[in-house]
């Protein structure tokens, strides 16, 4: 299973935009690269080789709602359960939001046009199943889950973290890994907007289903 890891950032020179791909053989990082065109590559030469993939994006890919009701404008911007002090809607998070959604558009709708005949989902389980060739999964690389910049990068060694983070996820299970949830507001699942926008099949429940947030844990004290 491969999964391409980004960073979202600015794609004007010097990019602060990266993408690393890690495969579940391999201990290093497969390819990596600071352009989208690259991470979609990657993702394409996986899904024809591979079948699947998995596209890991460091912005907030969901975001919390609350109920129509009369008072619940109260709780509107409110962090995500598990968000800490680094909420969706701070200036740092507002702004992956945004760069993010513009960026991960683009490269959905490119996959799209590579590959239209790929689907994709935002649920582990259903990607488990076959029921989607791509799963579509948020990063979130800050604090002391923060690496340490390869030669590359500060850019590029977050990249490669949410690509390690997500893969160990999806490997060896949810366990240990901080727990971030819009409940128990409703979520806005970006995702599956985008991917739908992008002409990508996606089941349409999935637009209130909370996204996968693969938080990189603390790293030990030494």
């Amino acid at each position: 299973m491969r999964v391409i890891g980004v960073d979202i950032g600015s794609v004007k020179a010097p990019s602060k935009f990266a993408w690393a791909a890690v495969d579940s053989l391999e201990p290093a990082a497969v390819v990596c690269g600071d352009d989208p065109e690259g991470a979609v590559q990657a993702l394409s030469r996986s899904l024809a080789h591979e079948g699947r993939a998995v596209l890991a994006v460091e912005a907030p890919m969901a975001i919390p709602v609350p109920a129509p009701d009369g008072e619940a404008w109260r709780v509107l911007g409110r962090a995500r359960g598990g968000e800490g002090n680094r909420p969706w809607s701070a200036a740092a998070g507002a702004g992956a939001l945004a760069t993010g959604v513009a960026q991960t558009a683009w490269m959905l709708s490119r996959l799209h046009s590579l590959a239209p005949e790929v689907s994709a989902t935002t649920q582990p389980e259903r990607f488990a199943a076959g029921q989607a060739r791509l799963l579509l999964a948020e990063a979130f690389v800050s604090g002391t889950g923060k690496p340490v910049p390869v030669a590359a990068g500060q850019h590029a060694a977050d990249a490669e973290a949410a690509a390690r983070a997500t893969l160990a996820y999806l490997t060896d299970g949810p366990d240990g890994f901080p727990y971030v949830t819009c409940a128990p507001q409703r979520a806005l699942n970006l995702f599956a907007l985008l991917a739908s926008w992008a002409g990508m099949p996606v089941p349409g429940d999935e637009l209130h289903l909370d996204v996968v947030v693969v938080r990189t844990k603390p790293k030990p004290v030494v």
